[in-house]
């Protein structure tokens, strides 16, 4: 009889660095997960977790979120990053941008410092993946490992763990967490080093809403020129431009129908996060600075809640 087969080893003690690798790495079913970020999307990963019996704790500005969470069981809020990290083996973040990451990671009540030895975090937003580099390397610092892990899909997607999810970071400790991301994920995408996934979802999110902007645009000058939105959407989605993206735009176009379920606000954001990582990269995005500069201004024009195809009516009131 193995050693497997004559000891239980506990939750916590399966991701601590202290149990032998081959144990680590053959008992992964039920971590302890700890999640922040109980936003829509966060709150659908969550309730996907629980129907598949993990343990959480968890974190949100958002007390009725929390206490939804709660209320269904196998749940525990807690009361700062730092008790959520020391009491998870795995702590996942679901939140708007990096300067939010950065704070709950860095807070003197924060992630870094209460997590353990062994834990690994993983932030399913949009981030800078050079926070992301950094994040990771004063994690690693104390023994804990990063994935960055962007997603795809919607909000409906993640009650079903039906996601796409762009995962990056050392492949063992990628490897340690797949069980996990498998259970909230149709695609799961190893795509290398920390800071890889961050950096495919700013490329997608950039050809992606220059996508809608361009379309937008498109029904909006159509409508000056007295070209009907509906024919237009009938010749060009029988061509090579037709996709998704075209169907969103014709809906709120042509239909009035607002559902791709992205914000201008949401979609600013990660366009400026492209145009500063193509900096970093020491390049400059012009088309991107084009869809950018769109964005802000609907943004600007107090558009920032509608989602992105609306910009169409910023589009259809614009004067030269």
């Amino acid at each position: 009889m193995t050693c497997l087969q004559t000891r239980v080893y506990s939750q916590h003690e399966i991701y601590h660095t202290s149990l032998p690798n081959t144990y680590r790495s053959q008992i992964m079913a039920k971590p302890v997960i700890g999640f922040i970020g109980l936003g829509l999307m966060g709150s659908n990963m969550v309730e996907c977790l629980q129907k598949n019996g993990f343990e959480l704790n968890v974190m949100d500005l958002n007390k009725d979120a929390v206490a939804a969470v709660v209320a269904r069981g196998n749940a525990t809020e807690a009361t700062s990053a730092a008790e959520l990290a020391a009491a998870s083996d795995i702590v996942m973040l679901c939140l708007t941008t990096s300067e939010v990451v950065e704070k709950l990671v860095y807070a003197e009540d924060g992630i870094l410092a209460g997590i353990k030895e062994g834990s690994v975090l993983i932030d399913f937003g949009t981030s800078i993946p050079a926070s992301t580099r950094k994040i990771g390397a004063d994690l690693a610092s104390k023994g804990a490992g990063m994935v960055d892990a962007p997603l795809g899909r919607t909000p409906a997607h993640a009650k079903d763990g039906l996601l796409n999810i762009m995962a990056a970071g050392d492949k063992e400790v990628f490897d340690k967490v797949k069980p996990v991301l498998d259970v909230q994920g149709e695609n799961i995408f190893y795509l290398g080093a920390l800071g890889a996934g961050h950096t495919t979802k700013l490329i997608n999110n950039f050809m992606g809403m220059t996508t809608v902007c361009t379309m937008s645009q498109a029904f909006a000058v159509a409508d000056r020129a007295g070209v009907d939105r509906q024919q237009l959407f009938e010749i060009m989605s029988t061509g090579p431009s037709n996709s998704p993206f075209m169907q969103f735009c014709k809906n709120y176009a042509v239909d009035g129908v607002s559902d791709l379920g992205f914000s201008i606000a949401n979609a600013n954001k990660d366009l400026g996060y492209f145009l500063e990582m193509a900096k970093d990269l020491g390049t400059r995005a012009q088309i991107a600075e084009g869809t950018s500069a769109n964005l802000q201004a609907a943004f600007d024009a107090g558009m920032g809640d509608g989602n992105v195809p609306e910009i169409f009516d910023y589009f259809l009131k614009l004067e030269k």
